[in-house]
């Protein structure tokens, strides 16, 4: 499976906001940038995407920036994954053929187990520490 640019940035910046989450802490697009190493340019479509899919909150001003709208548990890589890269979890498969049906229902099945994986895993996983990080399994 081939994940984009678009997408790891915005799991990385959402990794990032969930470890300053209940801080009080905003985030600025500057500060998130340079921490996980996104183009700034990029980065501020990212965080509109995000915000306008309801997961963040953005305030402006000196002591504006960008925070989770929701705790990092509440917040799967489902909800990322529709709001950053929809074509990913869906499944378009033709009907075509005499073997239409059997392919389609191969990839309408691994489809669903992708977006059932992601609807259970939070943003959590992707805060979690190298020591107390848990182990996935598709």
């Amino acid at each position: 499976m081939k994940i984009s640019l678009k997408l790891e940035y915005a799991c990385r910046v959402l990794a990032q906001m969930g470890r300053r989450y209940g801080s009080g802490e905003w985030a600025q697009i500057e500060e998130l940038a340079q921490i996980e190493n996104v183009p700034r340019n990029y980065l501020v479509q990212i965080l509109n995407m995000l915000r306008t899919g309801g997961l963040l909150d953005s305030r402006r001003g000196k002591q504006g920036g960008y925070t989770l709208a929701r705790p990092p548990a509440e917040i799967s890589l489902h909800d990322v994954v529709a709001i950053v890269e929809p074509e990913l979890i869906s499944s378009r498969a033709a009907l075509e053929g005499e073997s239409g049906p059997q392919v389609a229902e191969v990839w309408n099945t691994l489809s669903s187990r992708i977006a059932a994986y992601l609807k259970k895993t939070t943003l959590t996983a992707l805060i979690a520490t190298y020591n107390d990080a848990a182990m996935y399994d598709i």
